[in-house]
């Protein structure tokens, strides 16, 4: 009887692939943690920049910001 492989391929996009023979010379914890140091860096400013464009752009505000952290997002557990 013929068994087949549920397992889906997975195709990585450049950057991806950039990235993962990048990380090929990663020898060390502390390479790793540098790395992911400064790509968290990178993201948190990428964010920064979006906010400040929305904001300047009137889209986003303080109060809104103010009524997000208000809101109560938390998905209500049922008992079974």
């Amino acid at each position: 009887m013929e068994q087949t492989n549920n397992m889906a391929s997975t195709v990585f996009n450049p950057m991806q692939l950039q990235l993962l023979r990048m990380f090929s010379y990663v020898k060390t914890d502390s390479q790793l943690q540098e790395i992911k140091a400064a790509l968290a860096d990178y993201f948190f400013k990428k964010v920064e920049e979006g906010m400040d464009a929305l904001e300047a752009s009137g889209e986003w505000s303080k109060d809104k910001s103010d009524a997000v952290m208000q809101e109560h997002l938390h998905t209500p557990y049922v008992d079974r």
